[in-house]
C-alpha cells in the first residue's frame, strides 16, 4: 500500500529541497521519505526507512554512524494511531490524520500537507540555489532520491553521479552522492563528495555534519569541533543580525551538531565549551529520541564534580532508555556517582564534635 500526496507552502513559494514527510505513529517517527522538488511524495508501507540515534548511539539515516535499515510497515488497521507531517526547516507543518482514509487501487491519496513559514528572520530569504539546476540534472537528482528511499543505493549513486556530471555545482546532489557512497563503505569517495558540496555552498549544512561524523569515527576531535562550529555559527535560531538565506537544516540535525561539538570539546578537555554546547543540544533535541545526550551531560557534570547533577542526568537516561544495551554499565556508573556524591556531602558537613 502507498500513501501519496504533496507538500505545499502556505504562501505559495516553492517547497524547499530535501523536505521530509514523516509518518508518526503513537508519537514516534516510524518512516521518512523525501518529497520531490515539486513537493510530491509517495510512501510505501513496509519499505526501508530512516531512523535517528537510538539509546546505544547507532542510527540509520544518511548522516549517521551506521547504515543499517529496518522494516517499519504496520498493519492497515494500525493506521488509526498514525499521522503524516512534513519536516521542513524554517516551516511548521500541519498534520494529516490517517484514520478513516480510504484506499483506492492499493494507494491512499492524503492530499496536501501544508507548511507555514515560521516568524521571518530579518535579512533572510529562501535559498534559491537548488532551483538553478538544469532540468536533466534535477530529474536525475529526484530519481536518485526515489532510489535512495527505496533502499536501492547502487541505483541512487548512479543517478546522483549523473546529476553532478550534468551540473557540477549541484551541492545537494554531491551531498546525497556522498551519503550513497558512505552506505557502500566507500569512505574516501564519500568524504570527497561531501567536501565538494561544502566547497560549492558553505551555507548548505548537511555535508558539514556528515564530515563531522566521519571525523568523530576517526577520533579527529579538532576536526569535529571545526566542522560543527561552522554549523553552529550559521544556526539561524542562535544568530543576531542574520544575513543571507535560510539554512536548509532540520532542528534535530542542529541538535546533533551541538551534541558532537560538545562531545569533541569534552574529549579535548574543554569542559566549559562542552557544557555550553550540550545544553544547546538539550534545547534543540527531542530527548526521547536523543537519550544519550543525558550520558554526555552526566560525564560533563562528573568532571566538574557536580555529582548531584550528574546523577540526575543518569536517572533521566534510564527513564528514557530502560532497555538499552548499556543499561548495566550505566547503572554501575550511577552507583559510583552516588558514592562520590555521598562522600562529597559528608565532607561538607560541619564537625559535630
Amino acid at each position: 500500500m502507498f500513501l501519496q500526496g504533496s507538500v505545499a507552502t502556505g504562501d505559495g513559494t516553492p517547497v524547499p529541497h530535501d523536505s521530509l514527510v514523516e509518518r508518526v505513529c503513537n508519537g514516534r517517527v516510524n518512516q521518512q521519505v523525501y518529497a520531490t522538488a515539486r513537493g510530491d511524495f509517495s510512501m510505501q508501507m513496509g519499505s526501508m526507512s530512516d531512523s535517528f540515534l537510538d539509546a546505544t548511539g547507532e542510527r540509520t539515516s544518511p548522516f549517521g554512524l551506521t547504515s543499517k535499515a529496518s522494516l517499519t510497515g504496520i498493519p492497515r488497521r494500525e493506521l488509526t494511531n498514525c499521522e503524516l507531517r512534513a519536516s521542513v526547516p524554517g516551516f511548521r507543518s500541519n498534520t494529516v490524520i490517517l484514520a478513516g482514509l480510504t484506499a483506492s487501487g492499493g494507494s491512499i491519496d492524503v492530499g496536501p500537507i501544508v507548511v507555514q513559514r515560521t516568524t521571518k528572520i530579518d535579512g533572510m530569504t529562501l535559498n534559491a540555489t537548488p532551483y538553478k539546476a538544469p532540468k536533466d540534472a534535477l530529474k536525475a537528482y529526484e530519481k536518485g532520491l526515489a532510489a535512495e528511499k527505496n533502499g536501492k543505493l547502487g541505483n541512487a549513486r548512479e543517478y546522483f553521479e549523473k546529476a553532478v556530471e550534468i551540473y557540477p555545482k549541484y551541492a545537494y546532489a554531491w551531498f546525497h552522492l556522498g551519503a550513497a557512497l558512505q552506505a557502500e563503505d566507500q569512505k574516501d569517495a564519500a568524504r570527497t563528495a561531501f567536501t565538494r558540496a561544502t566547497n560549492i555552498d558553505a551555507k548548505y549544512l548537511p555535508p558539514y555534519l556528515s564530515l563531522a561524523v566521519m571525523d568523530y569515527q576517526a577520533g579527529n576531535w579538532t576536526g569535529v569541533v571545526n566542522l560543527t562550529g561552522h554549523i553552529l555559527e550559521l544556526d539561524p535560531l542562535n544568530r543576531e543580525n542574520v544575513t543571507g538565506y535560510i539554512v536548509d537544516f532540520d532542528p534535530l540535525n542542529c541538535a546533533e551538531a551541538y551534541f558532537y561539538n560538545a562531545l569533541a570539546n569534552y574529549q579535548l578537555n574543554k569542559i566549559e565549551d562542552a557544557e555550553k554546547s550540550a545544553l544547546k543540544a538539550e534545547q534543540r533535541a527531542d530527548l526521547s529520541r536523543f537519550p544519550q545526550l543525558h550520558l554526555l551531560l552526566a560525564d560533563i557534570y562528573a568532571r566538574k564534580k557536580s555529582y548531584g547533577n550528574a546523577i540526575a542526568e543518569i536517572q533521566a537516561y534510564l527513564q528514557l532508555a530502560p532497555h538499552a544495551k548499556n543499561t548495566d554499565q550505566v547503572r554501575e556508573r550511577l552507583a559510583d556517582l552516588e558514592k562520590l556524591n555521598g562522600s562529597a556531602l559528608s565532607s561538607e558537613k560541619p564537625d559535630q564534635k
